[in-house]
């Protein structure tokens, strides 16, 4: 039964995955949808022997490094690699890299939110998508020669990145970002990006050092924060966290009191956006 319902999912994954994404010829028409067994086979590093026996429910059970290899081939998100290895009855290896690019339709809420600042953070705090709001409200992006830095969280927060927030605040989103950067460090230990970025955190802040020896821990949720804005002065904010757990990653909305005096800029900033 397991080596069938295997079999199934990957019967299923494969008919999904459009050959356009990744840059195969789909002239003159297929006659059935996805790529074809040789295609995944070659995008997996295996013989289409071995991968049409999978298909077929017969021979061994696969190993951890076939099924990371089918995982990537197909590109499947965490939780289908961990749907993937659970159905083969072998153990899940840590994932190799942090999913660094947001769903389409978690892309799509943010410009649903006209009113809310709206980011997506990554496994390594990236910012994989962010709203005009929130890019008027933290500054950075296109065109701004500091973009790398501003673009992740945990750079801005210790070396400087960005536009500051008040102590209180600042004290308590680092340890959040540590805790956050520990349970990723754990999560993708050959994750090359985020190993550099641990690095530059190790070596350009003794705050960062001190934080990570502590071990953290903290679970997102609400948090208000204060942060200085150029224009608009001192302003207080409401975070709350929505988890995409398939590709660990937090949609974070950037809100505040109703009435308040931040409310009523955060709308002057909404309304000046083009």
């Amino acid at each position: 039964m397991p080596r069938t319902e295997l079999a199934r999912f990957l019967r299923d994954r494969r008919a999904r995955s459009s050959p356009r994404g990744y840059g195969l010829p789909e002239d003159p028409p297929r006659r059935t949808p996805g790529l074809r067994r040789e295609e995944l086979a070659a995008l997996a590093h295996m013989s289409v022997d071995y991968y049409t026996r999978l298909e077929q429910a017969r021979g061994p059970r696969p190993s951890a490094r076939i099924l990371d290899g089918l995982a990537r081939a197909l590109r499947l998100a965490p939780a289908e690699r961990s749907h993937l290895f659970r159905l083969a009855g072998t153990g899940l290896p840590p994932a190799a890299d942090a999913v660094r690019q947001v769903r389409p339709q978690v892309a799509r809420m943010l410009d649903r939110l006209p009113g809310t600042a709206a980011i997506v953070t990554d496994a390594a705090y990236g910012v994989v998508a962010w709203n005009p709001l929130a890019r008027e409200l933290l500054g950075g992006g296109p065109g701004d020669p500091r973009e790398e830095g501003t673009r992740n969280l945990a750079r801005r927060r210790f070396l400087g990145a960005g536009r500051p927030y008040d102590g209180a605040s600042a004290e308590e989103f680092g340890h959040i970002v540590v805790a956050r950067l520990r349970r990723s460090a754990d999560r993708y230990p050959h994750d090359p990006a985020l190993a550099a970025l641990l690095a530059e955190l190790r070596d350009g802040s003794a705050e960062f050092r001190r934080i990570w020896e502590s071990r953290p821990v903290h679970a997102p949720g609400h948090r208000t924060k204060t942060v200085e804005h150029p224009v608009a002065g001192r302003l207080r904010l409401n975070c709350d966290v929505l988890l995409v757990p398939e590709d660990d990653q937090e949609v974070v909305l950037i809100t505040a009191d109703a009435g308040s005096p931040t409310a009523r800029t955060l709308r002057d900033l909404a309304a000046g956006l083009p």
